[in-house]
């Protein structure tokens, strides 16, 4: 490979735990803005406009559509709100969700209708911080790997180089095999 070539790709290889931090910052903001509409928002219940739930196993694009009539008179509508798969089933046959809203917030609907013990976006908080861990954790997996793989190439140059002089006319890779 050129040498030029390999030093591109090396460098170009940081891209992998940046995108992985960043996906770490977003989700950390998403459990961030659903913990503050949760706790700042103010309970209201929702009418549910339409639940789709998808029956197939590799697509689980599962969304609840929801409006809120606000206190002013107004009403707040969200349409095709994602949830979890496990989720949508035990929500199918509700006409009505208790939710929170706080109507400038970056997400202005939480549905705190409860699961057995545990309200809907609690779980969707922890969905989102496990899933900003684990990206946090491969960007620091990816990070470490990367920096080593560019320091070897600039101390030692490419591994595929290193101390070939020539190629070995006996190497079984060489032989035909007839049958």
């Amino acid at each position: 490979m050129d040498r030029s070539l390999l030093q591109w790709v090396a460098q170009a290889a940081w891209l992998i735990p940046i995108l992985c931090f960043g996906l770490a910052v977003h989700q950390a903001k998403v459990t961030y803005d659903l913990h503050s509409t949760k706790t700042s928002g103010s309970a209201a219940t929702a009418d549910v406009l339409t639940i789709h739930k998808e029956n197939r196993k590799d697509v689980t694009y599962d969304y609840v559509s929801l409006r809120v009539a606000l206190p002013n008179g107004d009403s707040l509508t969200r349409r095709k709100m994602s949830l979890p798969h496990g989720l949508i089933h035990p929500l199918l046959d509700r006409e009505q969700m208790e939710v929170r809203v706080q109507k400038d917030a970056s997400i202005p609907i939480v549905i705190t209708e409860k699961i057995g013990p545990t309200p809907v976006v609690d779980t969707q908080m922890r969905i989102a911080g496990i899933n900003g861990l684990m990206s946090l954790v491969g960007a620091l997996l990816f990070g470490i790997g990367v920096w080593f793989w560019n320091r070897s190439l600039r101390r030692d140059g490419d591994p595929a180089d290193r101390g070939v002089t020539e190629p070995d006319p006996g190497h079984p890779a060489r032989e035909v095999v007839r049958s």
